[in-house]
């Protein structure tokens, strides 16, 4: 399961699900879209002007959405679980 956060600097909301996701020992990429111009044009593609944007599989969603998270960590942890069978 591939997890990417878009941030940007000195974003409130993109530490919040940072720390939540850390917490929770989940493995993610973080991309810095004020550095990166490719990725920068996905999140916009997305429908996103703000950040963060969480991406996995086939969903995504910006800003910091505690539910959202909280489901995706169960989702990872879910994940791991098989990939250990």
């Amino acid at each position: 399961m591939k997890i990417y956060v878009y941030t940007t600097p000195n974003c409130p909301q993109c530490q919040t699900s940072k720390t939540m996701l850390n917490n929770a020992k989940v493995v993610y990429t973080e991309v810095d879209v004020s550095q990166d111009e490719a990725a920068m044009q996905l999140v916009k593609e997305l429908g996103y002007a703000s950040a963060p944007v969480v991406v996995f599989d086939s969903t995504h969603w910006s800003g910091f959405r505690h539910e959202k998270l909280e489901n995706l960590i169960t989702r990872y942890r879910s994940f791991l679980v098989q990939e250990a069978a």
